[in-house]
């Protein structure tokens, strides 16, 4: 890496209204922040494979070179271990009863991660807004590049539910799709149900709803549009942190289609 930031905003074509968001795919803890996790190595290790949405990365960078028009990529290149900049940084935010707000205190499997006193206002102000207002940033260039922005999630998710999650009795499909009311149109949903139907079925917000719009156009502008598309990981990889397999460049090229139909100026 040539810089320290917590993200890198790789560029597409000036004409792309897309972002294709991958906020956790990386295992990267800074050593200063490493000290104040209470986990051992192994136990940090067995974590970061079950938390990581493993080679959503190179599934987005593959995606990227693939398509047509060339759309920009905002990737976290630290754990969200480190902070999860997909979370509300205050009460807001349903994830607390489990420990894992904007700053984790407690792992998958509910052991404790920090300490429940911890002070998380140093990693708030180091990683979590300055990522926040990048990405707001990024936004908004394309906003003022081309009258729009499409912010798609690239995520993925355990076959089995873990005991942290919320609302992991609900159905588990091959490929979920997370939906905002305001800022997922019905155009870019159809897209998206159309270019992954072939991976064995799609479903909406289970077990995992909602999509990531910076909170200055969120519910306000109806310009930003966004989808969170979560691949079940049994469908790529080997779990928990296992390789890659061959369902990653299917996937990848099922991707570059939604970027492709999204890129075109009469989707809604």
């Amino acid at each position: 890496m040539t810089d320290d930031r917590a993200y890198r905003l790789h560029a597409g074509d000036a004409r792309s209204p897309v972002i294709l968001h991958v906020p956790h795919s990386s295992r990267t803890v800074p050593p200063e922040v490493r000290r104040g996790i209470l986990l051992d190595d192994p136990a940090l290790a067995l974590e970061l494979d079950h938390i990581t949405d493993a080679h959503t990365a190179e599934l987005a960078a593959a995606a990227a070179a693939a398509a047509d028009l060339t759309p920009w990529r905002f990737v976290n290149r630290l754990s969200r271990l480190v902070v999860d900049p997909e979370r509300f940084p205050d009460e807001r935010e349903e994830m607390l009863k489990a420990g894992m707000g904007a700053v984790y205190t407690r792992t998958t499997h509910g052991g404790r991660l920090r300490p429940d006193d911890h002070d998380h206002g140093p990693l708030l102000e180091r990683y979590f807004h300055p990522y926040a207002a990048a990405l707001t940033e990024a936004v908004e260039e394309r906003l003022a590049a081309v009258g729009r922005a499409v912010v798609i999630d690239v995520h993925s998710y355990p076959t089995a539910a873990l005991p942290y999650e919320l609302h992991g009795e609900g159905p588990r499909p091959p490929v979920c799709l997370g939906t905002d009311p305001f800022h997922t149109p019905a155009g870019l949903l159809a897209a998206a149900r159309a270019c992954f139907e072939g991976f064995g079925g799609t479903g909406l917000d289970s077990p995992f709803a909602g999509t990531y719009v910076p909170l200055r156009h969120y519910g306000k502008d109806a310009r930003v549009g966004a989808l969170m598309v979560e691949i079940r990981r049994d469908g790529y990889m080997t779990e928990p942190g296992g390789p890659a397999g061959p369902g990653l460049g299917a996937l990848a090229a099922a991707l570059a289609r939604l970027v492709d139909r999204v890129s075109a100026p009469d989707t809604a």
